[in-house]
């Protein structure tokens, strides 16, 4: 069962550093705000998302959305995540764990027997009003910034 926010329903306020630095919440007022929680950088899944959110990134642009990539990693990580595969997204560090708790993306998992706790991958569609337009649960890699970009498309017209 998924916690955390729900659609409808106000999404809660953030304060962290991106690549693009100090980011909050109201920053994003009056965008839509595409916010997507992964596990770590330059791991193959992470990595093939962030690069195709990279690769839309003038379609969600275009669309009035922002794109925001949140995980623990510190921020110096984030950087170099960045250049190495010349990203064009936002990437926001999570390292109190304060924006994925909010979110409820800080999650016990299990892996060959052994529990754990780690991040899940989930995404939001925040509207410019601040308000959750949909919450994409349990994420699937290949095909996911497409599917949001459609999402978004549709509400634009």
């Amino acid at each position: 069962m998924t916690t955390g926010p729900q659609e409808g329903r106000k999404a809660p306020a953030f304060s962290m550093e991106t690549t693009a630095g100090k980011r909050r919440l109201a920053d994003y007022a009056g965008k839509y705000l595409v916010l997507y929680f992964y596990p770590k950088d330059d791991t193959p899944g992470c990595t093939q998302e962030a690069l195709d959110f990279s690769a839309h990134a003038k379609a969600f642009e275009k669309a009035g959305a922002v794109v925001l990539g949140v995980s623990r990693d510190p921020l110096s990580r984030h950087e170099k995540f960045a250049a190495k595969h010349a990203l064009t997204i936002q990437l926001g560090s999570d390292e109190d764990g304060k924006v994925s708790e909010a979110y409820g993306t800080w999650e016990e998992k299990s892996m060959y027997g052994r529990t754990y706790m780690g991040m899940a991958r989930r995404t939001f569609l925040i509207g410019p009003d601040g308000k959750i337009i949909r919450v994409w649960p349990k994420v699937r890699v290949k095909g996911h910034a497409e599917d949001v970009l459609e999402n978004i498309n549709s509400l634009t017209g």
